[in-house]
């Protein structure tokens, strides 16, 4: 439990004036301010010293008062209420306490009152601080990003902190002193907490009305969330100010927007970025890279992107290569280019002290790396030895990483890989490390640091290719990260729990605004075998980050190290992504305009069922596909929760299920359970190519599960493409699908919106029936009869209107 014993209470408010946005009020020492940012948002701000910092953070990137908000303030005797449409904040005077409700009266916040009827609505300590809120014990706490455990996080606690997991010393503090047989004493559990990514984001679920309530506590230093006590639950910082927002919900989704439209949205990924990625630590030459690309050719198995570890480099050194073993980078990224690869490399932020090497020569010249407080130019300890690290918290240092990057791309890279950018410093503790000159202590930036270094990682990416879409992949992070670059979650281990981890974890991610995630198919870390390996990639083939990786050392873990058997089957489940890159892609842009997740836990779509508060076993991936992965050894079969809606469709078995109940789904070597949700129009290609490189389809396969019961549905399916920013300015084609029953009959409109773009080769849409099995298809007043099992429906852009009997 987090000890507040010490902490001292701000206990009265002396004034309250009225301000263009809220209020501001003289609280003990302090100045508070509460902002309204939106009828169901409001910013609740404590100063330090008396002077509010108006940007405590790099996550939010827009002016979050822009927008005129009707509120009003009414004034009580014991308290001053902020009151808008959707919410009312009360600022009680003596005892000072706050609290928000909905307009309907509901909490959305209440401040917590300790054994002797104190209240703690904010508290410090030599500069940190405290609140401390009510909640029931029934409950349930959802988000903070990056967490190892259940995807409920009530009756845990957890540190915000950026830990390079797998680093016996920057875990090892928080594996001391825990008790005998606490997984968190161990850095390879599936409890360990901190993790690579911190999100000061969560989401409050009140009992019983499944009502929510959302708070990002925008600070950057090491925070706290104590979630453990039954009645109460607080949140502490070690330093900075106190800004927190609070998002009045009562819906997970619409929170989830508000958020990202404070901290941003991913921008949408080249349609290759969503591909089958294979990548190994290895001591790789140029040869053996070119081989790897030739087998996945050769094997029949779809492949977009070849990845390099550390051993690429020159002794280490960032943005070189290993003569040696790579005599000719150019020529060999242009070889696999011509067969439809692309190629990543890993770039750390650790510089090797090395004069004589051109860019750690350059860094000191420019006056870019990290100081010490005396001084000194920080040095840390990383793969070169001793490192220096980029203070990327100076425009100066971001601008030349930038240059940096821009210039290593140019041979024919197609994006970056962040990795040891917690910062990871080895042996040497990084507290010495400061920044912005040396005027920030490190505790204020350690969390933004790879925040940061992707925001420069992604200026120099555009500044080498303007018109494409960047690709960054990020270790660490923090709130905003989905703005620059995607995560996977750093070194997992071969285990099947770590596979399980991978599926809460995810979903923790995606509703905490950063859809781009992933885990490393078939763990990093040991020894992979072919069940578990089989398993993973059945599973990771749908998640958004799809890759393959593993450690030095381990036995291979490539598509076909296992024989024909897995081989095939793994080939199978790669081939279902590839299918489904249309759907995948869609469900991305829809991302990147809402902010909503791709995997999704149950919990986003079916918040008021209560089943689904403690599952995280099973999401959805992207609005209409359930996936069930298997994460148990000889498994023959697992059970499902279908919520309830218009019905299920067994993506093996074609079988339609009613929702609201558990089923037993079989899973033989061969699959997973996939559900389909009745109503759904899930777009699909007609087969896996092998690489997006160049592939634009002539033909869409339209998958229509006809709902179990009267209704409408809209499903999304956006064309361009796929490479540049041409969309932006309308070169796609982005169709809406509405499917409606009435009794027997069914409609499915398609409706279009966009210019087009030249690459666009679709002829035609395929409709698949699920669910019925009619004869003909009247598509805009004329008759189509069904062929191969479905209606070939012209269609170059156009959209149709279709109806069927059933």
């Amino acid at each position: 439990m987090l000890d507040t014993d010490h902490f001292i209470r701000f206990e009265r408010v002396h004034s309250v004036s009225e301000t263009a946005h809220g209020v501001v009020a003289e609280v003990e020492t302090e100045r508070l301010r509460v902002d309204v940012v939106a009828p169901d948002v409001v910013r609740v701000t404590m100063s330090r010293g008396g002077a509010f910092d108006e940007a405590p953070t790099y996550a939010v990137c827009v002016d979050p008062l822009a927008n005129a908000v009707d509120f009003h303030v009414e004034r009580e005797d014991e308290r001053v209420r902020v009151v808008t449409d959707d919410l009312v904040v009360s600022l009680w005077l003596d005892p000072f306490r706050i609290d928000v409700h909905r307009s309907d009266g509901t909490p959305v916040v209440e401040t917590a009152a300790d054994e002797q009827g104190r209240y703690w609505a904010y508290a410090t300590l030599n500069d940190a601080f405290t609140v401390r809120r009510r909640c029931r014990q029934e409950d349930a706490i959802f988000g903070l990003g990056e967490k190892s455990g259940r995807h409920n996080r009530k009756g845990r606690d957890f540190t915000m902190w950026n830990t390079d997991v797998l680093s016996p010393t920057a875990s090892g503090e928080f594996t001391a002193g825990k008790a005998p047989g606490d997984p968190r004493g161990d850095r390879t559990s599936v409890e360990f907490d901190p993790f690579y990514v911190t999100i000061p984001f969560y989401y409050h679920q009140s009992y019983p009305t499944g009502t929510m309530s959302g708070s990002f506590v925008d600070n950057g230093f090491r925070g706290w969330y104590d979630f453990s006590l039954p009645d109460e639950y607080r949140v502490s910082f070690a330093g900075g100010q106190y800004t927190e927002y609070i998002f009045a919900g009562p819906d997970m989704p619409d929170i989830l927007t508000a958020y990202t439209e404070l901290t941003g949205r991913m921008a949408p990924p080249p349609l290759w970025a969503l591909g089958y990625h294979q990548c190994r630590w290895f001591d790789y030459t140029q040869e053996t890279v070119e081989e790897i690309g030739y087998r996945h050719r050769e094997l029949g198995i779809p492949c977009d992107t070849l990845w390099l570890d550390i051993e690429y480099m020159d002794g280490y050194r960032v943005f070189t290569w290993d003569k040696e073993s790579f005599p000719d980078p150019a020529g060999m990224l242009k070889t696999l280019s011509d067969k439809g690869f692309r190629v990543i490399t890993i770039i750390d932020p650790g510089v090797k002290r090395d004069f004589g090497y051109a860019v750690f020569d350059e860094g000191v010249e420019r006056g870019v790396f990290c100081t010490t407080e005396g001084g000194d130019l920080y040095i840390g300890q990383v793969w070169p030895g001793d490192t220096a690290f980029p203070d990327f918290v100076t425009e100066e240092a971001r601008a030349w990483w930038g240059e940096l990057n821009a210039a290593h791309v140019k041979s024919g890279l197609a994006g970056i890989w962040n990795d040891m950018n917690e910062p990871a410093t080895g042996t040497i503790p990084s507290q010495p490390m400061r920044f912005g000159k040396g005027r920030y202590a490190h505790e204020r930036y350690h969390n933004q640091y790879a925040l940061l270094m992707a925001m420069a990682t992604r200026e120099g990416l555009l500044e080498a290719m303007p018109e494409r879409r960047t690709f960054i992949l990020s270790r660490a992070g923090f709130a905003g990260i989905q703005r620059f670059a995607a995560n996977w979650m750093g070194d997992n281990l071969s285990r099947w729990d770590h596979l399980w981890l991978g599926i809460a974890m995810g979903s923790g991610f995606g509703i905490s605004g950063q859809p781009f995630v992933g885990a490393d198919i078939g763990g990093f870390a040991g020894n992979s075998n072919a069940e578990l390996f089989l398993r993973w990639m059945q599973y990771g083939t749908l998640t958004p980050f799809c890759r393959n990786h593993s450690e030095i050392g381990n036995v291979d873990q490539y598509a076909w190290s296992w024989g024909e058997t897995i081989q095939d089957l793994v080939r199978t489940a790669i081939e279902l992504r590839y299918r489904l890159l249309p759907y995948i892609y869609s469900a991305f842009v829809r991302s990147s305009e809402t902010g909503e997740p791709i995997q999704r836990p149950m919990v986003f779509d079916f918040q008021y069922d209560g089943v689904v508060r403690d599952l995280d076993d099973q999401y959805l991936f992207g609005t209409d596909l359930l996936v069930a992965p298997v994460t148990a050894a000889g498994a023959t079969s697992r059970q499902v929760y279908l919520p309830d809606g218009a019905g299920w469709y067994d993506w093996h078995s074609d079988e339609l299920l009613d929702g609201g109940q558990f089923v037993v789904a079989r899973t033989p070597m061969d699959r997973i359970p996939i559900f389909a949700r009745g109503g759904a129009v899930v777009p699909m290609w007609t087969d896996a190519p092998p690489t997006t490189s160049g592939y634009h389809a002539e033909v869409v396969e339209l998958h229509v599960f006809v709902p179990s019961r009267d209704g409408s549905h809209v499903s999304r399916l956006v064309e361009d493409d796929g490479l540049t920013t041409a969309a932006e300015g309308g070169a796609s084609y982005r169709t809406t699908f509405v499917l409606e029953r009435h009794g027997r009959e069914l409609t499915l409109e398609a409706r279009v919106e966009g210019d087009g773009y030249p690459e666009f080769r679709r002829q035609a849409f395929h409709v698949v029936v699920h669910g019925g099995a009619p004869s003909t298809l009247v598509v805009d007043g004329g008759e189509i009869p069904a062929t191969d099992g479905g209606f070939v429906v012209p269609d170059e852009g156009a959209g149709f209107s279709a109806r069927l009997t059933l």
